[in-house]
């Protein structure tokens, strides 16, 4: 009988870094190789190496083109894969302004603390990947369509279904066929989006497989269902209170399609009228690229015309320049400004937010998914201060938040994804989701399963896959990560806490000599440690 193992090598029990390894007898085969982001400790995974040896992989098949779910494939590349990366169309054209992208900012967040480094006299780091390694990983692309079976490995076949998550996403069927002409039928499902998402048809899936690895992003929550007028709604309640604050509405978005879909709500508001009209700011050099793609492929986007016609409104600008970026903390007045990234952890957004957080009249709205140990996260979980660029920042400005753009499926709607890809005959696997979440959908999914078909395994925990069970295989390697340290903040983030209530406490003594005690009750500390 075949031997097939599974192996979950990021996105377990956390949401980024999405990497499944299938070994069977014949071949390896990569599902993702996403960008571990939250916290430092997460984030460090990027500079370390693979679990496994990139040259043993034979081909690698991708979801999306989304950084947590390509963002290391340069790297993969560049360290010795030499086989073929499998994704549609859609996400070739997005992963081939996304990943060199990614490589300018992994070439910048060196540069920087290279320089802090530096002044320490110590050693300084190395990129993570170069824009040139990303433009050479591009060559190792093969497009592949929706609904048709395509052989990516000796005795591994694949089928890709719409997601209904992002511009060419797709859950992957996997089928590995062995020796003795059995086979077994594996459905990934990338990240699946919701119903009556505004630029993207509802998600589609196989029936009847063996195993299912699903993404639980959004498993314990449950939200209305919202229709174009409701969503609509709801951001025009958010842009009324922030032009009646007066100052900026910094928007930080995903570059790559909730960008678009913001900006065809905000203009849609202007043209029935329901605000008045405002200029709107997209200042992501990336949101810029991929919005090109997006026009490219506007046919194949359920409301293609309506991004189309907010692309050419008058009160839209895009900056070019990082000088046309930078007179925008000159701005005054009620204005909008779209920038990457969502999470506040990188890019041109954190820029604008020490120009405008410490600001009352300003006004953040958080519209994506905001991972533990991000400044958004911190933002949203009500922090009075943040420390961005080594620089602390009150928050004086109005902090809100609207789920209503959110890329990925329910709770609800996930039971609908898995339920229509019944009869599971094996394990289903809860992946891409924080502890409250997986428990959650492990509770939901276990109205339809037996509670011992739904596993949620760990970072780097692999199963043998035999007659529809999962049977763990044991290792004798040292975990990359704490278990605790996944999709949560981690002493870093405690750091800078640390740093913002010293700073308070010193500011609030009433003299020097209180001042004085403070300093020397933690230099105490310290010492006694």
């Amino acid at each position: 009988m075949e031997q097939l193992t599974l192996k979950f090598l990021g996105a377990s029990q956390g949401v980024t870094g999405s990497c499944f390894m299938v070994q069977a007898s014949r071949s390896t085969v990569l599902v993702d190789c996403g960008m571990f982001q939250g916290s430092n400790s997460e984030r460090a995974l990027n500079s370390r190496d693979f679990p496994f040896g990139p040259a043993t992989i034979d081909a690698v098949v991708l979801t999306h083109a989304h950084i947590d779910h390509s963002g290391l494939l340069p790297k993969l590349v560049r360290q010795g894969f030499r086989g073929k990366i499998h994704a549609t169309q859609a996400t070739v054209d997005l992963c081939s302004v996304m990943l060199p992208d990614s490589g300018h900012i992994q070439e910048q967040e060196a540069e920087r603390r290279s320089k802090r480094e530096r002044r320490r006299n110590r050693q300084p780091p190395e990129p993570v990947y170069s824009v040139e390694d990303a433009y050479a990983c591009l060559q190792s692309f093969s497009r592949v369509n929706y609904g048709e079976w395509v052989a990516v490995a000796d005795g591994i076949r694949v089928r890709y279904w719409n997601a209904g998550h992002l511009l060419g996403s797709a859950s992957i069927e996997m089928e590995v066929s062995g020796e003795d002409r059995s086979a077994t039928r594996i459905l990934f499902s990338g990240d699946i989006g919701p119903m009556g998402k505004l630029l993207q048809w509802d998600p589609e899936g196989p029936e009847g497989v063996d195993y299912v690895v699903c993404e639980s992003t959004y498993g314990a929550v449950e939200r209305p269902l919202e229709h174009a007028g409701s969503r609509r709604d709801l951001l025009q309640q958010q842009v009324v209170d922030a032009a009646a604050r007066g100052g900026a509405l910094l928007i930080p978005s995903f570059a790559v399609e909730r960008t678009q879909e913001v900006l065809v709500d905000l203009v849609g508001l202007m043209e029935e009228g329901r605000v008045p009209a405002f200029p709107i700011v997209i200042d992501s050099p990336l949101a810029t690229r991929a919005t090109q793609v997006f026009k490219h492929h506007a046919e194949e986007l359920e409301h293609g015309a309506e991004l189309l016609r907010a692309l050419n409104s008058p009160h839209l600008t895009i900056t070019e320049t990082v000088e046309q970026s930078k007179m925008l903390d000159q701005r005054s007045g009620f204005h909008v400004v779209i920038s990457a990234s969502g999470m506040c952890d990188a890019g041109r957004i954190r820029h604008r937010l020490k120009n405008w957080l410490w600001r009352p009249e300003g006004t953040v709205l958080l519209v994506g998914f905001q991972a533990a140990g991000t400044l958004g996260r911190v933002l949203l979980d009500g922090a009075t201060s943040v420390r961005i660029h080594g620089e602390e920042i009150s928050v004086a400005a109005a902090i809100r938040s609207l789920d209503v753009y959110s890329g990925h499926a329910d709770a609800t709607e996930l039971e609908a994804w898995l339920r229509s890809r019944k009869p599971v005959n094996g394990t289903v696997f809860l992946v891409h989701g924080e502890a409250p979440n997986l428990s959650a959908l492990r509770e939901r999914f276990g109205r339809m399963l037996a509670t011992d078909q739904i596993m949620v395994p760990e970072l780097d925990q692999a199963f043998l896959l035999q007659n529809g069970r999962a049977i763990e295989i044991d290792s004798d390697d040292e975990p990359r990560l704490v278990q605790v340290h996944a999709g949560q903040p981690d002493s870093s983030n405690d750091e800078a806490d640390l740093l913002l209530d010293i700073s308070d406490a010193l500011s609030k003594a009433a003299d020097e000599r209180t001042r004085g005690i403070i300093v020397r009750k933690l230099k105490r500390a310290l010492e006694q440690e």
